[in-house]
């Protein structure tokens, strides 16, 4: 069998047996999908992927006894795109993610959080703790080591996109040329490489209309919102953590995988994975899906 038939035979396991639904939380519909039965554990992806970011964890975690649901986050794929910027900030997606549980059937849930979706489980362990039971990040930096990062110029070098993204207009029509180039450019440091197949998944998501823009808007409200006002508003996190952090991101640096123990005194540790990229979940899923299946059980 070839590499592409067995890319296929892959995916169509991954994929197989997926419940798809919407969920009204506050003002906007989310899309999700969700697979298994069990305590509950929600996916919260990151930036610029969609539910689609978990196909090799979701059906693992369901084998090990979860209820997996992993939503487009609001602004993506086939989720609500609110207009404002305003309506990307922390405390709404915190929102989202608590609605989310609730809407679901349950009153709390375990949280994985990669890149953005990271940002979104920091805050709704800080805003809403009665909701989170465990919180797993994967290359999403706590807000506070984020923030001091920023003042560093390596950091700042690395984070260059993010300040670029708040400019009005240009961003959006630099992503649409040449074929997204620009979102496939983050994808292209993963190992094993994203399929032409998969690489297809994601430019069908891009372009549901005002997706760009939605997606977008995540660092136009991050860039917007005081830095002194972002901080002050932390709170100690209850729930036990598990960082899982892939050494090789080109976009955060590793000094920011370890957050301070006034704000997770929980910690259980940081998992580092030396030769991961950003796209930690996809270069070494097998790794990452037994450290949080042997951390949720």
């Amino acid at each position: 069998m070839s590499t592409t038939e067995d890319a296929a035979e892959q995916q169509g396991h991954w994929l197989e047996g997926l419940r798809e639904g919407y969920a009204e939380v506050g003002d906007v519909q989310l899309h999700y999908v969700e697979a298994g039965e069990g305590p509950l554990i929600v996916l919260l992806h990151g930036f610029p992927e969609f539910w689609y970011g978990w196909r090799r964890q979701i059906q693992p975690l369901a084998a090990a006894g979860f209820r997996v649901v992993a939503p487009d986050m609001r602004g993506y794929n086939l989720s609500s795109r609110p207009g404002d910027a305003e309506a990307y900030d922390a405390g709404k997606l915190a929102a989202d993610v608590r609605d989310l549980i609730h809407e679901r059937g349950a009153q709390s849930a375990s949280l994985v959080g990669h890149d953005w979706g990271g940002t979104a489980a920091w805050a709704t362990a800080m805003t809403h703790p009665e909701v989170v039971d465990r919180l797993a990040i994967l290359n999403a930096a706590h807000p506070r080591k984020l923030s001091q990062g920023l003042h560093h110029p390596d950091q700042l070098r690395k984070s260059w996109y993010f300040f670029f993204f708040a400019l009005p207009d240009l961003p959006e029509a630099v992503v649409h040329a040449n074929h997204w180039h620009f979102f496939r450019h983050f994808l292209h440091d993963a190992h094993p490489a994203y399929t032409p197949e998969e690489i297809d998944r994601y430019i069908e998501a891009w372009s549901q209309p005002g997706a760009a823009t939605g997606m977008i808007n995540y660092y136009r409200s991050s860039v917007r919102q005081s830095q002194k006002k972002a901080t002050e508003a932390l709170r100690p996190i209850k729930a036990p953590t598990l960082v899982i952090w892939g050494e090789q991101d080109h976009y955060l640096g590793p000094e920011l995988a370890e957050p301070d123990h006034d704000d997770v005194p929980n910690l259980d540790r940081v998992e580092r994975l030396p030769d991961a990229s950003h796209w930690v979940h996809h270069d070494e899923a097998e790794r990452v899906n037994q450290l949080l299946t042997d951390f949720f059980r």
